[in-house]
């Protein structure tokens, strides 16, 4: 089949400035483009040529000064030839006009996160959505059932597929090699004999980073070596900071070396921050739609410490005991490493 992959408009593919979509894309390329032919369409960026074929699949970028320019450029792309089938991630509310330019194309919606509900898309261009899609994949049953609550009809249509994790890149320290690697890692960063609590994703409210910096203030003063790894940044592939980023170091520094900040890490070197960690935290305030930051930390084997927001809880066994070493208590903590296999 020839197939049509259209990303969102904020960040390129492959994912060199991160994307919890993006990343997904990556991984389903290589899967993909071995049985049909690939196109993913995208947003322009410096880094990247505006067109490319790349491992087999081609790449189409362009430029535009908002989401409506995005789509509607989407939209006069695909009128230029035929596909069997296109997917629109994340973006209901656009796929009517790209819809429109082929219309003996198979559409399928890949959802990532709560964008049906009236202050996001009219229930009209819902409705049309819903209408010509022959399916919808939901990162979560919390976002298929989010639908579902508004739109019963097309229950039907709705498949919650979980996430998966590249286990080539993430692994735990205990396959052969790793516990030495993870040595070098923590010496070349100068935290060897430390405990440290890991924190990956964006320094933004509600993500909730801030609660991790007030909890160390406890933490240090029973375990005295242990240190919070904040990996991260505001917003992707960019270190600019904003008020709040910048009230949470100045928060921070109290904590002296007991709170570090990294800063924006490449995709590519995120599983080595990962493998530094003792135990996984997941602070997220808001109805989050499921962070695939769990994923990763299961593959590495961390325990795990998550919200009960969203659909964070669809992959957690509460009160489960880790299989990895809890080296801060023998009391258990929210993990499950056991259901890697199944996501």
């Amino acid at each position: 089949m020839k197939v049509l992959l259209v990303c969102t408009e904020r960040l390129p593919v492959p994912c060199i400035r991160g994307g919890a979509i993006q990343t997904y894309i990556d991984g389903i390329l290589p899967y993909l483009s071995k049985h049909h032919e690939c196109t993913v369409f995208c947003v322009a960026v410096s880094e990247l040529p505006d067109r490319e074929v790349r491992n087999g699949v081609r790449y189409v970028r362009v430029a535009a000064d908002s989401v409506e320019e995005y789509y509607q450029q989407a939209a006069k792309f695909v009128a230029l030839e035929s596909w069997d089938s296109i997917v629109i991630y994340n973006r209901p509310k656009y796929l009517p006009i790209v819809a429109a330019a082929a219309p003996n194309s198979r559409f399928l919606l890949s959802m990532h996160n709560e964008m049906f509900s009236s202050d996001r898309i009219a229930p009209e261009v819902a409705r049309s959505c819903l209408e010509r899609v022959d399916a919808v994949v939901t990162i979560s049953k919390f976002i298929a059932n989010g639908i579902a609550e508004l739109w019963s009809e097309y229950r039907h249509k709705l498949h919650p597929v979980y996430a998966g994790v590249d286990l080539n890149r993430f692994q735990p320290r205990w396959v052969p090699g790793l516990a030495e690697r993870r040595s070098r890692i923590l010496k070349s960063h100068g935290l060897q004999g430390r405990q440290i609590v890991l924190y990956v994703g964006r320094l933004i409210e509600k993500k909730g980073p801030d609660l991790l910096v007030s909890a160390m203030t406890e933490i240090v003063k029973k375990y005295p070596s242990a240190m919070l790894l904040l990996v991260g940044s505001k917003w992707y592939g960019s270190n600019e900071e904003n008020d709040y980023v910048r009230e949470l170091k100045d928060r921070a520094k109290i904590l002296g070396d007991a709170v570090q900040f990294t800063g924006f890490i490449v995709p590519t070197k995120v599983s080595e921050y990962f493998l530094m960690g003792d135990v996984f935290v997941c602070t997220s305030q808001w109805q989050e739609p499921l962070a695939r930051v769990h994923y990763e930390a299961m593959a590495t084997g961390l325990p795990i410490v998550t919200t009960d927001r969203g659909g964070n809880k669809e992959v957690i066994i509460p009160g489960k005991k880790c299989f990895a070493s809890d080296r801060f208590s023998k009391s258990r903590c929210l993990c499950c490493t056991d259901r890697l296999s199944a996501v």
